[in-house]
């Protein structure tokens, strides 16, 4: 079998199966969570009252989003890169985008847990950046497209009720007091419903308007497939992300674009423990041996940075984590809270990143798989095949986990609305002449279908050359960025589990 360049030897099941330990907790429930409330905890009380320079700071989030709504509004410096329009790389005229599968991370939230909440680093215990959520039923018709009256199943009576009853969703603490527009532990905020509806919108300006590759008018939705793990700040995203791609006026009434969740035994766009139980015994073992091979390396921080965690050194499974403590200060610029000036000194940060999210990387396997299958579709029934472009929200550490799968993680940690795109290419047909003499080769061998395809990975506007499509033949001649279909699929049969259900049993069970 020829050795592909570029690709590292290690027993590559286990290793990313316990990468998975470290990024999983994250995704499901908070963490360390403190107490009692103090002065200035309340985003607003802290602008208005506790921060003078940020007293006059304009909080509107009770608009709904729309082009004309200015991240601005919130002070804050924008992490993400915006999808990319007018630059994006068409590609060699000899070849035609065929299918385009996306990968999104949601848009920016609140912490998963309350941190670094005591002075002197005084993040905000509450956060009141979640007004639009709390309009339930204008978010329902939102993402129904549709009106009660035009509901056919329901009653006179339901319509009633759904047109007269208004509920609103308030956040209520621990002491019985009500926070109104608060939001919950990593909830999606009014700023990640916007920037997630630009970011279906770019998809509308970059594969409607510029390539004209899908239609203007969705009449079908068999061209489109729309899939969120069932995760409230990701099912959300991906609702606005649809409604920015195409919004209720570009759907026919038979076309309302259907937002797709699997069972939890059945996701694939996380790491999922809940399904493989071998990957849950691993992540106690892989936590401790994380901990032996950085923990020495944070040391150096603890004068300056243990004074924010109440005189706690921070560590990778210290108390809060170092990766807890990132997140914290990651949601709190990406909405212009002022963080301690040690977490924005990059030889600081940098130091915590690298030596606690690089081993949160992802066995991407199984979803892979179903990339590829999809793309095989394509490749085999042509335009009987509908589908062209295929769209998921999911999370930061599946957005790294398919950089590492591919040797181009670039070990800076996904940004909200971080994406990547697989791109499928074929060769357009040629002159008639040299139809007929490719036909002929084809019987004799000396090509296929699979040949004949590419793709492309880009990650944040950028083509990444991949290290399996490193070997002359494995890429288009002259574009070592646009890998052949048949290398790309042979890279993914190796990371796809034969016996999924057998490998993640428990060791030593039958």
């Amino acid at each position: 079998m020829r050795v592909r360049r570029g690709i590292k030897s290690r027993p590559f099941y286990f290793l990313l199966s316990c990468l998975i330990a470290l990024s999983f907790p994250h995704l499901i429930g908070a963490e360390n969570l403190v107490g009692d409330n103090h002065t200035c905890d309340n985003v607003l009380e802290r602008t208005a009252d506790c921060d003078p320079q940020r007293a006059a700071m304009t909080w509107n989030t009770t608009k709904e989003p729309t082009a004309d709504f200015s991240a601005k509004m919130y002070g804050f410096r924008y992490p993400q890169v915006p999808l990319e329009v007018d630059n994006y790389p068409v590609g060699p005229d000899t070849l035609q985008l065929e299918q385009v599968h996306v990968y999104v991370r949601h848009g920016e939230r609140t912490p998963v847990g309350v941190r670094l909440k005591e002075a002197p680093a005084s993040i905000p215990e509450h956060w009141i950046m979640c007004r639009t959520a709390r309009r339930f039923r204008a978010a329902v018709s939102s993402a129904l497209g549709v009106g009660p009256n035009h509901i056919p199943h329901l009653s006179e009576v339901e319509r009633e009720l759904d047109e007269t009853l208004l509920t609103r969703r308030v956040v209520e603490r621990k002491d019985g007091t009500l926070g109104e527009g608060e939001c919950l532990l990593g909830e999606l905020t009014d700023l990640g419903r916007h920037s997630t509806y630009i970011f279906g919108q770019n998809l509308r300006k970059l594969y409607v308007d510029r390539l004209g590759f899908i239609p203007d008018t969705l009449l079908s939705t068999n061209s489109v497939y729309f899939r969120s793990t069932n995760i409230p700040r990701t099912t959300e995203s991906l609702q606005q992300v649809i409604h920015g791609l195409y919004p209720t006026h570009k759907c026919h009434s038979t076309a309302q674009p259907p937002l797709l969740i699997r069972n939890g035994k059945d996701e694939n766009l996380i790491g999922n423990t809940y399904a493989c139980k071998r990957l849950e015994i691993l992540q106690v073992g892989f936590a401790t041996a994380a901990a032996q091979a950085y923990n020495r390396s944070l040391e150096r921080l603890d004068k300056k940075v243990s004074k924010y965690l109440n005189g706690n050194p921070i560590r990778v499974d210290g108390k809060p984590r170092a990766s807890g403590v990132m997140d914290t200060i990651r949601a709190a610029i990406a909405h212009g809270i002022k963080v301690p000036p040690e977490f924005e000194d990059k030889n600081i940060v940098d130091v915590i990143v690298h030596k606690t999210e690089e081993v949160r990387r992802l066995a991407m396997g199984r979803l892979l798989d179903d990339m590829s299958r999809k793309m095989q579709s394509k490749v085999e029934r042509k335009e009987s095949d509908p589908l062209k472009i295929l769209v998921h929200s999911t999370h930061d550490t599946a957005i790294a986990g398919l950089c590492s799968t591919f040797d181009v993680f670039d070990e800076k940690w996904p940004a909200f609305t971080a994406s990547i795109t697989f791109e499928l290419f074929k060769k357009r047909e040629p002159e008639p002449d040299q139809a007929r003499a490719q036909s002929i080769l084809s019987r004799m061998g000396s090509s296929s279908t699979s040949s004949q395809h590419y793709v492309r990975m880009r990650y944040q506007n950028k083509d990444m050359v991949l290290p399996i499509c490193a070997q002359d033949g494995d890429h288009l001649e002259g574009h070592p960025e646009f890998c052949t279909f048949s290398a790309f699929k042979a890279r993914v049969k190796e990371l796809t589990p034969t016996e999924w259900d057998s490998e993640c049993l428990p060791a030593g069970k039958p």
